[in-house]
């Protein structure tokens, strides 16, 4: 026999309720990453592509060179970073495939 139990039934409320209010910042926060993104990706390819074309300028100084190249692999290592925060944006792509699901 199973009996109504008004204090579990308050509980589970109370924790659907705040998994939603999780959920809710989670999306929002992955959001926000995917915007950050996005603004940090556009400037660094024009500066990944100018480094890179000037790295193929045959009349280069040394020094001119070295510095080309320092930007462009200080603009990978940035691209490799802003890449691992695509894993950030997962659970919001989930959730909001759920969404559209339901």
């Amino acid at each position: 026999m199973t009996e109504s139990n008004p204090e579990r039934g308050d509980e589970l409320a109370q924790l659907s309720a705040l998994a939603a209010e999780y959920e809710a910042k989670l999306a929002a926060a992955a959001s926000l990453v995917a915007r950050v993104r996005h603004e940090i990706n556009n400037p660094l390819a024009a500066l990944l592509g100018q480094a890179q074309l000037l790295l193929r300028d045959q009349d280069l100084s040394d020094k001119t060179r070295k510095r080309a190249e320092t930007i462009e692999s200080q603009a990978k290592r940035i691209e490799e970073i802003v890449g691992e925060l695509r894993s950030i944006q997962t659970p919001a792509r989930m959730l909001n495939r759920e969404e559209e699901q339901n």
